[in-house]
């Protein structure tokens, strides 16, 4: 299988990106992003863009990103301090031109989606966030891909090393460290990057039960 993968810097991209170097069955690996990973790997390959929502950028870029199997999309930020119109250009914008560019390259790809607990699917809600997320996974159900899936975790617990690029969450982490070990007892509501990547895994291989998992599902898909 091979895997072009968004947001490897990230705390999520990089469980992601663990799991699926150690995953035998993984033959490739690209990550897209504007900003080069201090790791190598034999099946590891970059592909830096300038602007992550620029069709143009892509169509100059068609030959790197035919022949994949999955793109797992964990490129995200934090909608603290940002206006909805600077929120959407990423987290709609960014992630729409990837995909529309992927599904004619790869019609037969599986798109998975990290998104998160509380997304609202009518688009309508309150939370800014959550409506925007919502409008994108519905965008995405709209492609034409073999299958798309949208992950809601909600806390998440970095293994293996990992950390937030986020200095509130990192801070969050160090306070919190203690506890988290605890999470494990509430499957519903918490999962662990680990979990994340053999669920995504697992879920462009052999399918999910639905189309939105929660962290519940994600925890069993990824057991």
């Amino acid at each position: 299988m091979k895997v072009v993968l968004y947001g490897a810097t990230g705390m999520v991209g990089q469980g992601v990106l663990r799991e699926c170097l150690l995953d035998e069955g993984v033959e490739q690996v690209l990550s897209v992003g504007r900003s080069t990973l201090e790791l190598a790997h034999p099946k590891l390959k970059e592909l830096r863009l300038a602007d992550l929502g620029d069709p143009a950028t892509y169509a100059a870029h068609q030959a790197e990103l035919g022949g994949f199997d999955a793109c797992f999309y964990c490129l995200g930020v934090t909608s603290s301090g940002m206006s909805e119109a600077d929120y959407t250009r990423i987290t709609y914008g960014y992630t729409m031109a990837a995909a529309e560019t992927l599904v004619k390259l790869n019609p037969a790809m599986t798109f998975v989606f990290v998104s998160g607990a509380g997304t609202n699917s009518s688009e309508q809600g309150r939370v800014m966030w959550a409506r925007v997320k919502g409008r994108a996974e519905n965008a995405l159900q709209r492609l034409p891909f073999k299958a798309v899936y949208a992950f809601r975790p909600g806390f998440i617990r970095p293994l293996h090393g990992i950390t937030s690029r986020t200095r509130a969450y990192r801070i969050f982490y160090v306070l919190a460290w203690p506890l988290l070990p605890l999470l494990a007892c509430f499957p519903a509501l918490a999962t662990t990057t680990e979990r994340m990547g053999r669920a995504m895994l697992k879920a462009a291989r052999e399918g999910a039960p639905k189309a939105v998992l929660e962290s519940g599902d994600i925890n069993e898909l990824g057991a």
